[in-house]
Order: structure tokens, then C-alpha cells, then sequence
């Protein structure tokens, strides 16, 4: 069974996952979350990812990866750590994100790529921007105005709606996909009807992970 290590900044984002895990069927994956808000809490203070929180994060991935299959980081605003940690481990390090935003690029177009969070914004920006090379589409990076917000507030319902009343207007002012860059916007998809859903990131992120978990393994 492949034992995929998560590290979260959220606590919610474990029920999150373990959601995400039964909805793909693959129930033979092992799933062991750390929660370290403090990392995500430091960058907000800082107003963006800083060196010295990216290595902190880096050694806890590594960490993490000496008891796993693989490891999904599935910050956002951390993303750009899993590059320092990878080339020192002998399993996967991914970002969930990585694999949205492949999905959300394939076909081109106009992508609209949604965050909560300001601090996450540029290194969602660099990631969908590298992604969209190899398809020519246009990326545009958004915040949703007072989601993040509400959900510091602890209004779950509030949150998922400005996210998917966010998507909607996405779509109606001619994006051809629309996708949520954070992990706990997930559940504001289903706010909506299925043909205008956005894409989220924990299902395809975790179906990356054991992928690559199932490659390394040979």
C-alpha cells in the first residue's frame, strides 16, 4: 500500500483530502497528515513565501519523505519549497497544485486561476505560467475579495460561496477554465452545476502522487 506523506497549513484540509481519497477510489493509498499552520501564518505575516520560511519547509518535506512513498505538499503559498527538497530525497516531492495546473492548461484558452490568500497568488502565478507554455494559454491569476476572510472567521459557508460565485463570473466573462488554486477552496465546486464546476486540486494532486509513488517504486 503506498503511504503518501501530506503536509498541510490548515486543519480542515486533512478531512479535505481524506474526501478526495475515497471520491478517486483509491482506497488502497495510506494517508498520513502533518498540519504546520505556522508556516502559512508566517507567510502572511511576511506578505509572501521569504527564504528562510521556504527552507524550513523544504527540511520538513524531506522529513516527511524519509517515512513515505511520496509527499504532497498541498500549500500553495508554500509551493516553491518542494524544488529545494526534492533532489535530496529518494521518493517524489510534489505540490498539489503542479498537477492542476496541467489539467487546467491542456486545452489552451483563457485559464482563470482563483486564490483566497494574497501570499499565494505569486507562486500560483509562476507555476500556471510555466504550465501554459507548452499549450499557449493565457493565465490570470484573481483573488476572490473577502474569502479569505471568511474563512479566518470561520464561516465555511460564506467562503465557498464568494469562491463559487467567483468561478461562475469567471466563466461568464469568457474563460474557457476556471480552476481554484487552493486546496480548501475544493469544496465551492460543488456549488455549482457540474458542466461549470471549476477544477480543484486535491483529487488530480493526489492521483499524481501515487502515480509518481507507484513509478518510483518501479
Amino acid at each position: 500500500m503506498p503511504r503518501i506523506a501530506c503536509l498541510h497549513t490548515i486543519d480542515s484540509n486533512a478531512a479535505v483530502f481524506d474526501e478526495a481519497l475515497r471520491m478517486t477510489g483509491l482506497m488502497d493509498v495510506g494517508l498520513h497528515h502533518t498540519v504546520r499552520a505556522d508556516l502559512l501564518a508566517a507567510a502572511e505575516r511576511a506578505g509572501r513565501l521569504t527564504p528562510e520560511i521556504a527552507s524550513a519547509t523544504a527540511t520538513l518535506l524531506r522529513h516527511l519523505a524519509a517515512e513515505a512513498d511520496a509527499v504532497l505538499l498541498t500549500c500553495s503559498t508554500l509551493g516553491p519549497a518542494v524544488e529545494s527538497a526534492s533532489p535530496d530525497v529518494a521518493v517524489p516531492v510534489l505540490r498539489v497544485d503542479a498537477a492542476l495546473a496541467a489539467e487546467a492548461v491542456k486545452e489552451g484558452g483563457r485559464v482563470v486561476v482563483l486564490c483566497a490568500v494574497e501570499t499565494t497568488v505569486e507562486p500560483t502565478r509562476l507555476l500556471f505560467e510555466a504550465a501554459a507554455q507548452a499549450t499557449g494559454a493565457e493565465i490570470s491569476v484573481q483573488v476572490v475579495p473577502h474569502a479569505w476572510e471568511a474563512f479566518k472567521a470561520g464561516d465555511a459557508d460564506r467562503y465557498r460561496a464568494l469562491v463559487a460565485r467567483a468561478a461562475d463570473a469567471a466563466r461568464e466573462d469568457g474563460a474557457t477554465q476556471v480552476a481554484l488554486a487552493q486546496a480548501s477552496m475544493a469544496g465551492a465546486a460543488a456549488l455549482l452545476p457540474e458542466a461549470r464546476r471549476p477544477l480543484t486540486s486535491p483529487m488530480v494532486g493526489l492521483a499524481a502522487a501515487v502515480a509518481a509513488s507507484r513509478s518510483a517504486a518501479g
